[in-house]
C-alpha cells in the first residue's frame, strides 16, 4: 500500500485528455516504444510522448485515440527524445502496458475530475 497524500497534493497533479495525432516507431529506446503527438486543445497545445506500448497497440490504431497523461511534469530526455508528457496506463497481466482511455469523445484539454 502507498502511503496516503492529502487531497490538495492530488490537485497538484495536471491530468488532461488529449487525442493521439501522429505515433512513429522509437527504434533508439532501450525497449520497444512508440514517439507520440498528442493534441491537448488550444490552451496546452500539441506535446510528445514516449511511450512502451507495442504490444497492444501499432501506429495506425493509436491515431485519433483520446488517452490521459500528466501534462505538469517537467520534460524527460529519453535518448535523443524530449518526452513532455506521461500517458497513463495500467500494466496487464503479462505487465505489458494498457492506455488509459475515455469512454466517450470529450474536448481536448478536458481535466480528469
Amino acid at each position: 500500500m502507498s502511503s496516503p497524500i492529502s487531497f490538495d497534493d492530488f490537485l497538484k497533479v495536471d491530468i488532461r485528455v488529449g487525442t493521439i495525432t501522429e505515433a512513429v516507431p522509437f527504434p533508439e529506446a532501450r525497449k520497444p516504444a512508440y514517439k507520440l503527438k498528442i493534441d491537448f486543445g488550444e490552451a496546452i497545445g500539441v506535446k510528445k510522448s514516449s511511450a512502451q506500448i507495442t504490444v497492444h497497440y501499432t501506429p495506425e490504431n493509436l491515431v485519433g485515440c483520446q488517452i490521459l497523461a500528466v501534462v505538469n511534469f517537467p520534460p524527460r530526455q529519453i535518448g535523443p527524445f524530449m518526452s513532455e508528457v506521461l500517458t497513463l496506463g495500467a500494466s496487464d497481466e503479462n505487465g505489458d502496458i494498457v492506455l488509459f482511455a475515455v469512454e466517450r469523445p470529450v474536448p481536448n484539454g478536458s481535466r480528469m475530475h
